[in-house]
């Protein structure tokens, strides 16, 4: 088989050298740059912006291996995402999803590349902006929007909505509705793969088979419980990923503004991070793999800090346009757009045409639409729903609100 090494983005067809990046390069810088591919065959190496490094290398090279499945792969699941958060913007202003909403498109490559990255035997935690991870770890459109309606079909039967999402079958723990909460209890997971691996639980280094990424805002990266959990973790040597994803705002609020120091991925000292092009899965993919390594030979937790942007307002009550202009919105779509991004790589490695693109945009769009329906048909759960599920086992009898009457009966309980 033959090679070609082709480009991608502004000066796409020109082969352009890898170049590093000056530290103060803006954020916005790393999407414009251009990039090359090399193709033989099924399989490829894609080359990405160059992370920036806090006490440690980072990856030896900045391009990464992939093959024409995953890339593929990548795509339709990318563009789900993105058409699923629009289907669930549109159900929300239509007043079929009710509370809190908040949407994670323009982070989607974030998901992706983390996934991309690690396997299902990982453990994966993060916030509220869960619908996506959701997804990746692998729940169907059909249940996440049906959990948005409160429908029985629903990821969680109906009964934790937008927030609280999970599917532990592949590690996934939520969906978490208290700012940062996540972070300790990521903790808690890596802790646990460590203990499983080595059958207790050694202070220092010592090997994991799993390691856990737990996620987080800019603005929760603030917050006292996420130091409390980086430094126990460096303590204990923990398999714990932190990944800040920066979206530049903690709900209305810059990180201009919030935080004392905007550069994430060295605020855990003595931690070592990572900055990554988070509008780029396979920056973020390369990333993933190299902090996961990291921790799975024992070294300790890690920090990535990806870099990345938010196309709604902090949940669906906020506009999104108080704090920040139109102007700065498109123009960050426009620049650095994730699936844009993919299409264009998509296009250089010559494993897909326009058309082929549009078909599986044109397939999202129909399997979407079919789980919007379902959202809206699906029953809503049974009364009884709600005493099932408060503990690992059903017990035969849950007090009820009056202190009597509940779910099942009891001797004590008895109504006289």
């Amino acid at each position: 088989m033959h090679s070609r090494v082709v480009g991608v983005g502004r000066m796409a067809g020109l082969l352009r050298p890898a170049m590093p990046l000056a530290s103060n390069v803006h954020a916005h810088a790393l999407g414009s740059r251009s990039m090359t591919v090399k193709v033989n065959g099924d399989k490829a190496e894609i080359e990405y912006a160059p992370c920036q490094t806090y006490k440690n290398d980072g990856p030896a090279t900045n391009w990464i291996d992939t093959t024409k499945e995953e890339v593929k792969a990548a795509l339709k699941q990318m563009v789900t995402m993105r058409r699923m958060e629009i289907a669930a913007d549109l159900m929300y202003k239509s007043q079929l999803i009710k509370g809190f909403c908040h949407l994670y498109d323009g982070q989607e490559a974030v998901a992706v590349g983390i996934e991309l990255g690690c396997t299902k035997k990982d453990h994966i935690i993060t916030s509220y902006r869960d619908h996506c991870f959701q997804f990746s770890r692998g729940d169907s459109v059909k249940r996440i929007l049906a959990e948005l309606t409160g429908r029985e079909g629903g990821s969680t039967k109906g009964k934790g909505g937008s927030m609280h999402m999970y599917y532990p079958r592949n590690n996934f723990w939520g969906g978490n509705g208290i700012v940062g909460a996540q972070m300790p209890l990521g903790a808690g997971l890596a802790m646990g793969a460590k203990y499983l691996t080595n059958k207790g639980l050694p202070r220092g280094e010592a090997p994991s088979d799993a390691v856990c990424y737990a996620l987080c805002g800019d603005g929760a990266a603030n917050q006292g419980q996420v130091f409390e959990a980086t430094n126990i973790a460096y303590l204990w040597k923990l398999p714990c990923i932190f990944v800040v994803e920066n979206n530049k705002y903690g709900m209305g609020t810059s990180a201009a503004k919030a935080a004392s120091n905007e550069e994430f991925y060295t605020r855990y000292d003595p931690l070592p991070g990572l900055k990554v092009d988070g509008m780029d899965c396979f920056a973020v993919k390369a990333a993933s793999q190299y902090a996961r390594k990291w921790c799975m030979e024992g070294k300790g937790p890690f920090v990535l800090e990806m870099n990345t942007y938010r196309y709604h307002g902090h949940s669906m009550s906020d506009p999104g346009l108080t704090y920040r202009s139109r102007e700065e919105v498109s123009g960050v779509r426009k620049a650095r757009d994730p699936v844009d991004k993919l299409k264009k790589i998509v296009a250089e490695l010559g494993w897909m045409t326009e058309q082929e693109v549009k078909d599986v945009e044109k397939q999202v769009r129909a399997e979407v639409d079919e789980a919007v329906e379902f959202s809206k048909t699906s029953p809503f759960p049974a009364v009884s729903e709600m005493y099932t599920d408060v503990q690992a086992e059903n017990p035969a009898y849950i007090r009820g609100t009056d202190g009597v009457y509940g779910h099942g009966t009891c001797e004590w309980a008895r109504k006289e």
